[in-house]
């Protein structure tokens, strides 16, 4: 049922009671692997957030403000191509920071922003309902890789899919064909799909953007220790560890880990984590896309590329994807 938002008319909440669980069983398996991981979603608390954002205005992190301008460069291109009064979904919207820059030239009949936290989701729809009094907002509570029951009550306007900021470089490329094919179902056969997708670019310019001077990357990535004492009742010593990414050539991936600066032992409630030193925690992936990747990548989940943007230098681009008929 959807439930009417206090302050603004044109805005709705749905909350399907995503089940988020406490990440304790999952941590502990990351943490127990000989290769020992940690999902990046455990990065996102109130601290982790702040932090993050204060790395998107650092000098050497170019990807946020690249695609802001590319979007704010192209508005009238993407609104054109997306056709007038589409339903505008965004998976993982945040506080919709970004759809900001498109919805005046885009004007879409209905914006439906999902994202797994409730309570954050309900305020920033509310507010961009504030600010945008023309616009319908239907905002859901759910896990976005699970079921969307929701998309039934949709009008029946093709739907445009919006997901920036190069989110799909966080999946490994098996886990990005089944989500860009995942995104072919939501969009449906007469939508689409726009997306920012980071690019292939000189080792030296990536390995800067996550090895800030002023350490601010190192303080997010550190941060998932906090998380995890908190998740799991244990004792982290953030000073034993060290930040460390790098670009993986081979690979064409950003890869984040933390080392552990000794030999010791990370007790929790119920057991102990050993490291030795020089021993990591892979905490994040960020996989980098040439054009010619990334259109290969688009055809095997169902799309050709209809348009792609990109600023000057060709550090960031945005494509619009349309299902392969």
């Amino acid at each position: 049922m959807n439930e009417p938002l206090g302050k603004v008319s044109r805005v709705s909440f749905k909350d399907e009671h995503p089940d988020l669980g406490d990440g304790r069983e999952e941590i502990i398996k990351g943490l127990s692997l000989p290769q020992k991981s940690a999902d990046p979603k455990w990065f996102y608390d109130q601290r982790g957030s702040e932090l993050f954002d204060e790395i998107t205005r650092l000098p050497e992190y170019y990807p946020t403000r690249t695609e802001v301008l590319i979007l704010e460069q192209q508005r009238e291109a993407i609104a054109k191509i997306c056709g007038s009064d589409c339903v505008l979904i965004e998976p993982g919207s945040g506080s919709s920071e970004k759809v900001r820059i498109l919805l005046d030239a885009l004007r879409p009949s209905l914006y439906v922003p999902i994202d797994i936290s409730a309570s954050f989701l309900r305020d920033s729809a509310e507010l961009l309902g504030e600010e945008y009094p023309w616009l319908d907002i239907h905002a859901v509570c759910a896990d976005f890789n699970g079921g969307w029951a929701f998309l039934e009550t949709l009008a029946p306007s093709p739907r445009v899919v919006f997901y920036p900021g190069s989110t799909i470089g966080n999946l490994e490329p098996d886990m990005a064909l089944r989500f860009l094919k995942s995104l072919r179902d939501m969009a449906g056969p007469d939508g689409g799909v726009l997306i920012g997708v980071d690019t292939h670019k000189s080792t030296e310019r990536l390995n800067a953007a996550y090895n800030d001077s002023a350490a601010v990357t190192a303080a997010f990535n550190l941060n998932i220790l906090r998380r995890m004492n908190e998740l799991l009742e244990a004792d982290f010593d953030e000073s034993r560890f060290s930040h460390h990414a790098f670009y993986n050539e081979s690979l064409r991936r950003i890869e984040m880990h933390l080392v552990s600066n000794c030999d010791q032992q990370v007790r929790y409630d119920g057991g102990r984590f050993d490291f030795r030193e020089g021993e990591t925690i892979h905490t994040e992936c960020s996989y980098k896309y040439s054009l010619e990747d990334f259109t290969a990548l688009a055809r095997s989940g169902g799309f050709d590329i209809a348009e792609t943007w990109q600023d000057d230098a060709q550090l960031f681009s945005v494509h619009y994807l349309r299902p392969t008929v």
